[in-house]
């Protein structure tokens, strides 16, 4: 996670922001049923302030990276953080979409990660800066994704243990529904359940990727 903090938030102008917190605390509280790890970085925090209370609330004993660099992979020490995971695949938020988000993004892929970013995650101080962020991002090689899919491709499989919990961090109000049919589910699963997709994609090697935040 990149640079979630309060006075960045502040210049959010292309989404809501109640509707952005709903989204990254939800992609957070999935990411941790599905024991992804986390990384979050902050920048400048006298002059943009800390991590907003809502990522602070669901992430009490995640360490906050402060840095001073603009580019969070940048940061020796976030960059050490990421590879210290062990995963090769990176979620990666953050505020502003065109500059916190997409440089470590960008700058991720040159070290041989794949980079997927969480545009609704996100947000930008303007539609035309969040457009070109994301395109900026494509062509590079990063994949955007948005805060459910994401997590609910890691999750692969509705009857598996962690579904109603990442359901439920998202905010899907019919996520009692998951339950139920893990215990209505009769025997193994077939093949056609679970075809791989992407490097997401499977529970037998789940999880193989990192969530990263700044700003």
């Amino acid at each position: 996670m990149v640079d979630h903090q309060v006075g960045l938030y502040t210049g959010v102008r292309d989404i809501d922001t109640l509707q952005l917190k709903h989204n990254i605390v939800g992609l957070t509280q999935a990411m941790l049923a599905l024991k992804v790890p986390v990384v979050v970085t902050t920048t400048t925090e006298k002059m943009w302030g800390p991590l907003i209370p809502d990522l602070a609330d669901v992430l009490p004993s995640v360490h906050r990276i402060e840095r001073t660099t603009v580019n969070a992979w940048d940061e020796k020490r976030v960059v050490d953080a990421v590879k210290a995971t062990g995963r090769k695949n990176l979620i990666v938020t953050g505020i502003s979409t065109d500059v916190c988000l997409a440089f470590p993004a960008i700058a991720a892929l040159a070290d041989g990660f794949q980079s997927y970013a969480v545009i609704d995650a996100s947000g930008g101080f303007s539609q035309t800066q969040v457009d070109m962020g994301i395109l900026r991002m494509q062509n590079a090689g990063v994949i955007p994704v948005c805060y459910s899919n994401v997590a609910i491709e890691i999750l692969a499989d509705n009857a598996a243990p962690e579904a109603e919990a990442v359901y439920g961090a998202l905010g899907m109000p019919f996520s009692t529904l998951v339950a139920a049919a893990r215990e209505n589910r009769q025997g193994p699963a077939p093949s056609t359940d679970r075809i791989a997709l992407s490097p997401f994609h499977g529970r037998d090697s789940r999880p193989q990727y990192v969530l990263v935040y700044g700003r």
